[in-house]
């Protein structure tokens, strides 16, 4: 409704973050690599599905809503790109073969392994395998190293604790909410896990010769629209914009947004608000075009970078609009 004005396969009312770093590049959207009529990758290729996780799902899609298309499983996707453009030669919708070393791979990935079974085992139970999505990461990283892969920005998790929909699912204490209503315990968890992430991170970097792994901390940045939206021009925070059931939240996990459903004989439809510009969040779990605009602009400015990379050196960066 924001930008495209007509559905595009986004869980939000407009643009995500890597199509504002496009933007940013100069480049065209990136088409995503399942989509099979009117694609173009000449300038890039997205791997990534909505509800994919780190590691390999125990569970089917028409169970718990889980991408089959994990990270090992785009992976492999991107290895079968790289050799079908090797075999294809030059083509008008396809990458020069010598991009594959000057190209920069972006990962941001993890908050589904973190949150699936979240309400089910606990904090503690997820964090027994963590260490495990951390490690899965390092290798998909070593792994696009050896086909040439040599610039990585690997994007931290959300404080999923400020989330509307994990405010409404996840069992808490009002105890357990800070001065802005997110949930310290489950937002504490997070930090531990980008500690270890960030550290998993720096051990590859010093194995990779030539390589810069980049560790992105959009955390920080999330965390303070969430809890100063204000601050920002946006006015709400733990407040989703398309949902349903108003109050502080406006979140019903039986009514996604988009959705209508007969609940006890009334008919309940979750629509969206009709000024998202004003919301950090788009459906309790995603984030606005307004918001996810901000995200991007404080990657783009380099000061979430570590170890530093000089990306406003290196690329012409444009305002994004």
């Amino acid at each position: 409704m924001t930008y495209f004005k007509k559905p595009v396969g986004r869980a939000t009312d407009g643009r995500v973050v890597v199509d504002f770093l496009a933007q940013a590049l100069g480049l065209p959207f990136l088409s995503p690599y399942l989509q099979s009529i009117g694609s173009n990758f000449s300038h890039g290729a997205n791997f990534a599905t909505l509800a994919s996780t780190v590691l390999l799902p125990n569970t089917s899609v028409f169970v718990s809503g889980i991408s089959p298309f994990s990270l090992a499983i785009q992976f492999n996707q991107m290895n079968e790109f790289r050799e079908l453009v090797f075999e294809l030669g030059t083509q008008d919708t396809l990458p020069s073969k010598h991009i594959f070393g000057k190209a920069l791979y972006t990962l941001d990935i993890g908050q589904n392994d973190f949150t699936s079974n979240l309400a089910a085992i606990g904090i503690e139970g997820v964090k027994q395998y963590l260490p495990q999505v951390a490690n899965q990461i390092a290798w998909t990283i070593k792994e696009l190293y050896n086909i040439e892969g040599r610039t990585f920005m690997v994007f931290n998790l959300a404080p999923i604790g400020c989330y509307p929909a994990f405010l409404t699912q996840l069992p808490h204490n009002n105890s357990d909410l800070d001065e802005y209503g997110c949930m310290i315990s489950y937002n504490n968890a997070v930090v531990d896990y980008n500690n270890l992430l960030k550290e998993t991170l720096q051990q590859i970097q010093s194995e990779l010769q030539n390589a810069s792994v980049i560790y992105v901390d959009t955390h920080s940045v999330k965390l303070q629209l969430y809890q100063h939206p204000q601050d920002y021009g946006l006015k709400h925070g733990t407040k989703a914009c398309c949902g349903s059931g108003g109050g502080a939240y406006n979140y019903n996990p039986q009514v996604f947004c988009g959705n209508n459903k007969n609940i006890k004989g009334i008919n309940v439809t979750a629509n969206a608000c009709g000024d998202p510009q004003n919301y950090v969040s788009w459906d309790g779990i995603h984030a606005t075009d307004a918001a996810n605009k901000i995200i991007a602009n404080a990657i783009l400015n380099g000061s979430h970078f570590d170890p530093p990379f000089p990306l406003s050196h290196l690329c012409n960066l444009k305002p994004i609009g």
